[in-house]
């Protein structure tokens, strides 16, 4: 009888260890940002759809002081996403992590820099200039000597009134151009580079908008190049680039949330997906004459639809029919076939051990 019950206990303790399943969460973060761009945190788990997860920013002195917390719920592809507005931060180092207890080998918790490089712009232009149907924008950036800068500039209600466009630079990084405008106010003019976000500068225009009239001329853009496709996730659209030199802008339409995988200089794919569905995506690269290749798919497994790329001093933008080589590499191949489960096996045997020592004492 003791050995009867020393079996069944084995048998109930194989039971429970093969019928619990940890709970699994993992999460990805950029290593490095630019204070005042937004904080994309995505993960994937088994927990179930509609699950809310709390995902929180955490600043790194001698210790972790929390800075927010974001709540993300769990959808159909079981993946989820949190964006942290990162604007009038300090630099320095930050972690995003999911509060879990014991949730096996997950991985939640990434390091984030967070660096400033405000300094390295220096805008010589007045920030209070009177109003001529027009602003002027001049200054200087640290390190982008003879290459270019990507300036967007948008009045009080955050509607863009000019570019993203890019201006060269001298061997300086001076730069200089004027805006069109219809009527005064405060306009705020982003700035962002081969290196990525730059800063923010605020330009004041004063006086009558009644007695002058508006602007019939505007700055001469880069020429702007664009090809589309539809795009799901089983299936990505992928475009190959023609031309360019110095900076070239890579973006998206603002349709869906859509993802870019691009090859960088080191021959390593890269993947953006900063602005949600609420504006396109956007990347900066170095041309160099030579063909380029990016690879677009929708960040919702749900969505199947058109989306368009644009790039700005470029020769030509065409749809590819198949993932080109840089990519070609990077398709996971079918898993090969598995043995059955250990699972059924087991049950089986147990039952017949059961079996054998009631039927033979």
């Amino acid at each position: 009888m003791m050995m009867k019950k020393i079996v069944i206990m084995a048998i109930g303790l194989l039971f429970f260890c093969c019928s619990v399943t940890a709970y699994q969460v993992n999460i990805d973060a950029p290593d490095t940002l630019a204070v005042g761009k937004p904080l994309v945190v995505t993960g994937t788990t088994t927990f179930g759809i509609g699950t809310p997860i709390d995902v929180v920013l955490y600043r790194q002195l001698t210790t972790a002081t929390e800075v927010q917390r974001k709540i993300a719920y769990i959808q159909s592809d079981k993946s989820f996403k949190a964006v942290f507005d990162t604007t009038g931060l300090k630099k320095g180092t930050y972690k995003v992590e999911v509060p879990t207890n014991g949730l096996g080998d997950s991985f939640t918790m990434r390091v984030v820099n967070l660096v400033d490089r405000s300094e390295d712009l220096f805008l010589s232009s007045s920030a209070t200039q009177p109003y001529t149907g027009k602003i002027f924008i001049a200054g200087e950036i640290k390190g982008d000597e003879n290459s270019g800068v990507q300036i967007e500039v948008a009045d009080t209600e955050s509607n863009v009134i000019f570019g993203p466009r890019y201006v060269n630079t001298n061997y300086q990084g001076s730069f200089s151009l004027e805006v069109p405008i219809t009527k005064p106010g405060d306009y705020m003019i982003s700035f962002t580079d081969g290196r990525g976000y730059v800063g923010e500068r605020t330009i004041t225009s004063v006086g009558d908008s009644v007695t002058i009239g508006a602007p019939t001329t505007s700055p001469t853009a880069p020429r702007v190049v664009s090809a589309h496709t539809k795009a799901s996730q089983d299936n990505p659209a992928y475009f190959g680039i023609k031309g360019g030199y110095g900076v070239v802008v890579l973006s998206t339409s603002s349709s869906s949330d859509w993802v870019i995988e691009y090859v960088d200089d080191r021959g390593i794919i890269q993947t953006v997906n900063n602005q949600g569905d609420q504006k396109p995506e956007s990347v900066t690269l170095t041309g160099k004459g030579k063909p380029m290749y990016v690879k677009i798919y929708p960040y919702k497994s749900t969505v199947n639809s058109e989306v368009f790329l644009y790039a700005s001093n470029a020769s030509s933008v065409a749809v590819n029919a198949g993932p080109p080589a840089p990519f070609a590499a990077s398709i996971p191949q079918p898993p090969p076939e598995t043995q059955a489960p250990v699972f059924p096996a087991l049950s089986c045997v147990a039952v017949g051990i059961v079996w054998a020592l009631y039927r033979y004492p």
